[in-house]
């Protein structure tokens, strides 16, 4: 349980604009110390820009996050050497690989045995100190050059590491690269990691929780499923339902106002067997093909990728319940939930 001793952050009351557009809105959010939590969500739900106002790189527009208790402003001395954030696109200065990395120490007059610091934090990411200190930041791959800059953060053994799309833009070699060299931050010094990404598979692999931004609000504390419409009346009295061809609908109950968002939790779509011609008129019975399964290992369940037509629905089975029903990437399966577990936002 999250007490307040071991929050490293607290949100409250968080909002932020630009240019007068609301991006963010998270009225009330901690952060456990030494934890690890996927940030999950579209292009554009407001991932980075929460990042960025973690890292105290941003101003929020209102509101306060409060660090180790205390509230925080951008850049203040007290957050300056234990938050750092790695972007997508690595900024690097124009200069040395060395000097990249040793700038952070410097410029927090941390210079003493600059050497062996920066020799431990290329380790850290896979790049040998002979071959690569004196390079130039034009020498280097986008893989090399991203895995610099990682370094550079890692150097400062920070309390928290935040990453945004840390592997987006990298090869394989990279990419392996620098989720080994997070976890060891994590595990090495108890740095609390906030990473946000499109890699499921590996977020569900690590994290202790993830949390679902859609449109700049955390909808939920785990894995949801984003029903895009058009949503229409349904023929069944009280419902409207979204088709998904072929005859085959969704149901649910309608939004509060027109315009919502349809989703449905992870843990409301629980397969079981049921009756395709049962009469319940708020009773979904989907039908599809399933596409991937991916291993929780917190849990041990696995996750279920499932496709039907047009979209794709991601659920959560234990372990022996795989073996007995035989699934595979392939097999075709049936699934039902309740047109009430459907929530709008």
């Amino acid at each position: 349980m999250m007490t307040a001793r071991n929050r490293i952050f607290e949100i409250r009351n968080l909002a932020h604009s630009y240019n007068g557009r609301p991006v963010l809105l998270v009225d009330d959010l901690a952060f456990e110390r030494g934890s690890i939590t996927g940030l999950t969500g579209p292009n554009g739900s407001g991932k980075s820009t929460l990042l960025k106002l973690l890292g105290f790189a941003l101003k929020p527009s209102q509101g306060e996050i409060l660090f180790n208790g205390r509230v925080q402003v951008p850049y203040s001395r007290a957050v300056r050497s234990k938050v750092t954030l790695l972007t997508q696109e690595p900024y690097l200065l124009k200069r040395t690989v060395f000097d990249n990395i040793a700038y952070g120490l410097k410029i927090r007059n941390r210079s003493a045995d600059l050497a062996s610091h920066i020799r431990e934090a290329l380790d850290l990411v896979g790049l040998d100190f002979k071959e690569f200190s004196q390079r130039r930041w034009h020498e280097l791959s986008g893989g090399e050059a991203q895995r610099v800059a990682l370094a550079a953060r890692l150097v400062l053994k920070p309390e928290v590491l935040l990453l945004d799309e840390p592997t987006a833009s990298v090869d394989v070699k990279s990419a392996k690269l620098i989720r080994n060299a997070s976890l060891q931050a994590k595990n090495t010094w108890g740095t609390t990691l906030i990473i946000a990404s499109h890699d499921w598979h590996w977020l569900s692999e690590i994290s202790d929780r993830q949390l679902h931004i859609f449109k700049g609000q955390v909808v939920s504390a785990g894995m949801e499923n984003i029903i895009p419409g058009p949503w229409a009346p349904s023929d069944l009295p009280g419902l409207v339902e979204r088709s998904l061809g072929n005859g085959a609908a969704i149901k649910a109950v309608p939004p509060p106002t027109p315009g919502m968002t349809a989703l449905i939790n992870i843990d409301h779509i629980h397969f079981k067997t049921c009756d395709t011609h049962d009469d319940s008129v708020d009773e979904n019975h989907l039908t599809g093909m399933v596409t991937r399964l991916i291993l929780e290992r917190k849990t041990g369940d696995i996750l279920i990728t499932l496709s039907i037509h047009d979209i794709q629905l991601t659920f959560k089975f234990p372990s022996n319940t795989i073996s007995n029903l035989e699934l595979f990437p392939g097999k075709t399966i049936t699934l039902c939930f309740s047109a009430r577990h459907i929530e709008w936002i």
